[in-house]
């Protein structure tokens, strides 16, 4: 849980650097940071892939958990996730609504990606929050760039974090005694 508690502080300081920044981002340098982002994010992964002693896992872990995302819909599931959000912080305020679009945009990124998933259940199985950690960094920067553009909901976005990667992070933490070492390698 110390993992996503960072992860959330991160976000939410970025959040601020970023309102304090608001609009003195040129778009070029905004697109150079957010390049390095993605860069660090596949090196990591990268990285994690490779610790694996048997390859045949990620590539089934893949492989189940794509069709398993595309049997339930899990893309058109968030979108209307997103919208029903958007509803919501709108209700009243008309259309355009850069609270909503920030709250939304970085949720998604956030939450919806497999070092948020890897880096809870680490924290919960093993009691290490070094995914989380640089995963911490990555989201504060990003949510520099987002804030500046998109304003205040990127903060919210950090609450979003802390209940989705705390409730991983708890639910491995209560599943660790139950699984071989084995497993919990490999998972990580």
């Amino acid at each position: 849980m110390i993992g996503s508690l960072i992860n959330c502080a991160a976000i939410l300081v970025g959040a601020g650097l970023g309102l304090l920044l608001r609009g003195g981002i040129s778009q070029r340098f905004r697109d150079t940071v957010m390049q390095g982002v993605g860069l660090c994010v596949v090196l990591i992964g990268l990285r994690g892939a490779l610790a694996t002693a048997d390859v045949m896992i990620p590539i089934l872990c893949l492989v189940v958990g794509g069709l398993a995302g595309e049997a339930i819909n899990i893309e058109r599931r968030l979108q209307a996730l997103g919208a029903r959000a958007q509803r919501l912080f709108t209700r009243g305020r008309g259309e355009d609504n850069r609270f909503a679009q920030g709250f939304v945009s970085a949720s998604l990124m956030f939450c919806v990606g497999a070092m948020a998933i890897v880096g809870a259940m680490d924290s919960g199985l093993r009691g290490d929050h070094t995914t989380l950690i640089a995963k911490s960094g990555l989201d504060g920067i990003s949510s520099v760039i987002f804030a500046s553009t998109m304003g205040a909901g990127v903060a919210l976005s950090g609450a979003a974090v802390l209940l989705y990667q705390g409730a991983i992070a708890l639910l491995a933490q209560y599943l660790a005694p139950y699984l071989s070492a084995d497993v919990i390698r490999e998972m990580s």
